[in-house]
């Protein structure tokens, strides 16, 4: 037994330092604003959030469709709905909803939605430094479509396929990605491996009138053509391609304590690479404090500290409810706080 525990941890520390010498020595620039759809980027579930988001190998429950959608497969319920919103930063709403049910025999089914959306401000110029009298917005979805399955009793697999939509003003652009999981539950004190692929999609560009506009090649209206139509050059750009591998493990559980500690490494295509980390205490799997700590090694980054506690409840019949809470600490940009319901059956 002991060889077996040595040829699991091994492979694991190689990984670990190879992922760490990978961000020392060949990431040499960030790639910072280098692809679209950022809001993909933002976490989902007051839980997640309040453990650091090291959730890749935590979460068996509705969020774990958005950070490794093969965890929903450890399910314990026939089914879960969620809502999550948070106040994002500059008055920007972020919601994420979502929900999951178990087929005998066949697996777990899932859909999930993702919205990000700004405020209506007024249109301002040069000659209407006030307003012009037009308002404009902008918006961005994704629809997600999901499976995912136990193959062993330890190990799972799961995947997401999902429409992406960026919209600001009259201009917008569409995607398709999908996401990509493992879970496995080592026989080594249960110590979870979760791994994930997530936004591997097309590219993404945008288009509308507002880009459309008359020209005149020589700039005079005596001679030539005028007033041709054209439309400005757009660039396309990748979606925030992202892998991660996820360790967690309880550390403390008896008949009223649980203590669970999760570590994620993350490799983005768009920045360096970084890590998250968080604790979760339960008691009696009724009430949960959570803290955590986001972006370790990332470059630039204002985000830290995270906070978080819930309260869940299950009724007879199978019918259960959770309230949770989550607070981030963004640095210089202030806080975000998240909130969610659940309803499990």
């Amino acid at each position: 037994m002991k060889k077996y525990y040595s040829r699991l941890i091994i492979p694991l520390v190689v990984l670990l330092s190879f992922t760490t010498a990978n961000a020392q020595l060949f990431r040499t620039t960030s790639k910072v604003g280098t692809t679209a759809a950022q809001f993909l980027k933002i976490g989902a579930g007051a839980r997640a959030i309040g453990m650091g988001g090291a959730y890749s190998a935590v979460g068996t429950d509705i969020y774990s469709t958005y950070w490794n959608p093969a965890g929903i497969a450890h399910s314990t319920n026939n089914g879960e709905v969620t809502f999550n919103h948070a106040a994002w930063l500059a008055d920007i709403s972020y919601d994420f909803a979502a929900g999951a049910i178990n087929v005998p025999d066949l697996g777990t089914l899932f859909i999930n939605l993702t919205s990000l959306s700004v405020p209506e401000d007024k249109v301002r110029t040069e000659d209407y430094p006030e307003g012009n009298g037009e308002v404009w917005d902008a918006k961005s979805l994704a629809i997600g479509i999901g499976y995912a399955r136990k193959l062993t009793d330890r190990f799972s697999i799961g995947f997401t396929a999902k429409y992406v939509r960026e919209a600001i003003w009259n201009e917008s652009s569409n995607g398709f990605a999908i996401d990509f999981g493992t879970y496995y539950i080592t026989p080594f004190n249960d110590l979870v491996i979760g791994a994930s692929i997530t936004n591997f999609g097309t590219k993404m560009k945008l288009d509308g009138r507002d880009i459309q506009f008359n020209m005149d090649p020589n700039n005079t209206t005596n001679s030539g053509p005028n007033n041709v139509q054209s439309v400005y050059q757009m660039e396309s750009f990748d979606m925030p391609l992202a892998f991660k591998l996820g360790l967690s493990m309880n550390v403390i559980k008896n008949q009223y304590m649980r203590a669970t500690v999760a570590v994620d490494a993350t490799h983005p295509n768009d920045n360096t690479e970084y890590v998250n980390t968080g604790i979760e205490l339960g008691y009696q799997e009724m009430v949960f404090l959570r803290a955590g700590y986001k972006s370790l090694f990332l470059r630039d980054s204002e985000q830290g500290l995270t906070l978080g506690a819930g309260v869940h409840y299950d009724f007879d019949g199978g019918f259960g409810v959770k309230f949770d809470y989550g607070w981030a600490d963004y640095g210089r940009l202030k806080n975000v706080q998240f909130i969610d319901v659940t309803l499990s059956f």
